[in-house]
């Protein structure tokens, strides 16, 4: 499962990204495949842009 990407330069909410990232790793108990991993990474990267953005329009 493959997580749908904004355009590149588009930052989408902490929020949005977090809840994408919820839906994609519903249960933590239950280990995710190669490519639900590499899904999971791009999107904390994501959420981590997000939020630093938003630290930023908050200053």
């Amino acid at each position: 499962m493959s997580p749908s990407l904004p355009p590149q330069g588009v930052v989408r909410s902490a929020a949005a990204v977090n809840e994408e990232i919820r839906s994609l790793w519903l249960d933590p108990r239950v280990q995710l495949s190669g490519e639900g991993r590499a899904a999971l990474e791009r999107l904390y990267e994501e959420w981590a842009a997000a939020v630093r953005a938003e630290v930023v329009e908050a200053a």
